[in-house]
């Protein structure tokens, strides 16, 4: 087995533990703000970037070798992807700390220069297997939104050094937090879920309709943001895509009950089951934005709304779906590295013993916790909910993958 996948998870559970460090040492003042500023761009690049995105590739190199049963396309380009995306990372963090744009600007062209690359490999591996399908069209609307965030985040830090298109400046801003946030890891989520929850709950002979339904219509939500964004026509327009995307939610989280009315298994693991959980809660959230917005479209774009959302999805849906699906993947793949060949010799430990299920199930229900407190805290406006709620979501983050680590000393 390839190590470049272990080389992205472990740098991602690294961005991960100094997310929620940074966040600690900060007080979590910085929680309640606008991501309008260095502080704000460090912490939300630092968990985008450094820690979801980090491990989600790791998770893509993987994944699509399970998905399309072939190799990737390049190894020597997945190394470079790596070290050019990592170098770059790291260098955006340090500039935003100095607000130094020199610096922010030649690391961003690095962290670029990488996600090409990575771009790249996936898009010949995916045509060289040419099996289209919904999981692999996910996975390549995926990559070509991280692409185009990528591509945007570079216009945006050329005008910050040559100041040729101000005017376009917040409509790229929008478009690439848009392509970023529901592009990139909506379609990834959400297409790699079509492989890995059957696989985890053994369960066969179910319709993949939705699935063709759920991919035009989250990809439909995604451009209808960004064309709205760009055209600056965003109040009805965004609406719309809000509307797209909540039917999306409810047709992804319906299907998700399918595949569990087809299970074999009745415990996958408490991180799938909780994947599952926080996917019914976020289509919930979905519904209920998009009720209170059709008072007033422009209710959208309100910065308190935004917030909520972004922590909602991010924080919420996001980051919690990653997490509870890593307690299943580190182990598989170290357990797969490690003992693989030694399956069903004597003294070879079972996969299933690598990670308490029990560890696992009460992390989670911390950290739900604590983001659920977090999220209360920015409803209601209070900053001392937010600072107790985001204190425990980072001490019990931490904590939480520790835990996961320590399955690389088995």
């Amino acid at each position: 087995m390839s190590r470049l996948p272990f080389l992205f998870i472990i740098t991602g559970i690294f961005g991960f533990v100094m997310y929620h460090a940074f966040s600690l040492l900060s007080l979590t003042g910085w929680l309640g703000d606008e991501l309008r500023g260095p502080e704000g761009w460090f912490h939300a690049h630092l968990f985008v970037l450094g820690w979801a995105t980090m491990l989600a590739m790791g998770a893509v190199y993987q994944l699509i070798h399970v998905i399309l049963q072939a190799n990737i396309y390049s190894l020597v380009l997945g190394y470079c992807h790596y070290f050019l995306f990592s170098i770059g990372i790291v260098g955006m963090l340090y500039g935003f700390i100095r607000a130094d744009v020199i610096w922010i600007a030649g690391s961003a062209t690095l962290a670029l220069s990488g996600i090409l690359l990575f771009g790249w490999n996936m898009a010949v591996t995916l045509f060289r297997a040419s099996q289209w399908n919904p999981v692999t069209i996910s996975a390549a609307c995926s990559c070509l939104y991280l692409v185009l965030t990528g591509l945007s985040g570079m216009l945006m830090g050329l005008n910050f050094a040559f100041g040729d298109w101000n005017s376009l400046h917040e409509r790229l801003f929008g478009a690439h937090i848009w392509m970023g946030t529901l592009g990139w890891f909506g379609m990834l989520i959400t297409g790699f879920s079509y492989k890995m929850l059957p696989m985890f709950y053994l369960s066969h002979d179910y319709s993949i309709r939705l699935q063709k339904v759920v991919l035009v219509l989250w990809n439909a939500a995604v451009i209808t943001g960004v064309v709205a964004f760009l055209t600056g026509i965003k109040g009805g327009l965004l609406w719309l895509a809000l509307l797209l995307l909540t039917a999306a939610l409810l047709f992804y989280v319906y299907h998700l009950e399918q595949i569990q009315e087809k299970r074999h298994k009745s415990n996958p693991g408490p991180g799938i089951r909780w994947s599952v959980y926080v996917s019914r809660a976020f289509a919930v959230y979905a519904v209920a934005l998009l009720i209170y917005s059709a008072q007033g479209t422009e209710l959208l774009l309100h910065p308190r709304v935004v917030l909520l959302s972004g922590w909602v999805y991010l924080g919420g849906w996001v980051s919690l779906t990653i997490l509870g699906y890593a307690s299943k993947i580190v182990p598989f793949l170290w357990w797969t590295h490690k003992y693989g060949k030694q399956a069903g010799r004597p003294g070879t430990p079972l996969m299933a013993g690598m990670l308490s299920e029990r560890n696992v199930n009460w992390g989670m229900i911390a950290m739900v916790a604590g983001s659920l407190l977090l999220v209360s805290g920015i409803l209601i406006n209070l900053a001392e909910v937010m600072m107790v709620g985001g204190t425990i979501l980072s001490l019990v983050s931490i904590v939480y993958i520790t835990n996961i680590t320590l399955v690389f000393r088995r």
